[in-house]
């Protein structure tokens, strides 16, 4: 029977693996690729090699959910920090699947009752990713300066190199700001954020001296360099997937005599579940704000 099992979950791994790395190829990051297939492949699991208790089939939906992000990353479809990020989605959708399956079998169900179960989330899933639009996400991070605002501006629209990183977040690959330059003065200028991974072209909206400074993003870099066993790969995501629309920065002078720079950017990205990589996101870009507002505070307290 373990044989035969064994057979069924290679075949049918092989068939959802393949449709993976598809959806993954043509960049279809949507709830299929993330969340309804991690469900299959720990059903698919649990249908082909039983298991004797609930605990033992939620942990083989986990198992079998993080070898299937392995196998990404062992046949370059993917970089290891995608992965990382996928992992915490992957196996508590894979372990729920494998337990649906466990249970079906519990009540002396046939597999085909969890199918009719994961079917209508597929199709759903599926028609949630033809018909959602990019969400924009707004970000700010502030930090308060010993210095006064028309100091600080100077370092606002435009500041010299940085160091090199320090933070985990950008030893991992995520792209991060280097420098600004900026062509021409006023409102029609052009910033160019430098980041490790390209430049954003930031064409000026607003400009307050000392006080507001507003641009439209109308280039983004690539979001990070992934890293894999075979060298500089490109997976989709990697270009379009994570725009930044807009910044912003508010100069606020305090009672103390210090001033309060604010730093906000809108973005969107197209990736489902979207609650579940903004946390990502959002997260990415207050480090690359505090990096940026620590190299301001600096250079303008110096």
């Amino acid at each position: 029977m373990k044989v035969h099992g064994l057979r069924r979950l290679m075949i049918a791994s092989v068939a959802v693996f393949a449709t993976t790395v598809g959806l993954s190829h043509v960049g279809a990051y949507g709830l299929v690729l993330f969340a309804f297939l991690p469900m299959v492949i720990g059903a698919l699991a649990e249908w082909s090699l039983p298991s004797a208790t609930a605990g033992r089939a939620v942990a083989l939906g986990a198992l079998t959910a993080a070898l299937g992000c392995g196998l990404f990353l062992a046949i370059g479809a993917e970089g290891l920090i995608c992965m990382v990020m996928a992992l915490p989605l992957a196996i508590p959708l894979g372990m729920l699947g494998s337990w649906m399956a466990f249970k079906s079998r519990e009540i002396e169900a046939e597999s085909r009752s969890t199918l009719l179960l994961l079917l209508p989330l597929g199709l759903g899933s599926a028609g949630y990713d033809a018909a959602v639009a990019p969400t924009v996400y707004e970000v700010t991070t502030s930090i308060e300066i010993a210095a006064r605002p028309e100091t600080i501006w100077q370092h606002v629209i435009a500041y010299s190199e940085m160091s090199e990183p320090t933070e985990w977040v950008f030893r991992t690959g995520i792209g991060y700001p280097r420098r600004v330059r900026l062509q021409g003065t006023g409102v029609g200028a052009t910033r160019f954020c430098d980041f490790s991974t390209g430049s954003f072209v930031e064409p000026i909206t607003v400009w307050e001296p000392g006080r507001r400074l507003e641009f439209n993003v109308v280039e983004s870099a690539a979001t990070m360099r992934e890293w894999s066993p075979y060298g500089d790969i490109q997976p989709a995501h990697l270009h379009g997937y994570f725009n930044s629309r807009k910044g912003r920065f508010v100069l606020t002078t305090l009672a103390n005599g210090h001033t309060l720079l604010e730093g906000t950017t809108w973005y969107e990205h197209g990736l489902e579940p979207a609650p579940y990589w903004r946390w990502w996101s959002d997260y990415i870009v207050h480090r690359i704000h505090q990096r940026v507002l620590t190299h301001i505070k600096r250079l303008s307290e110096s």
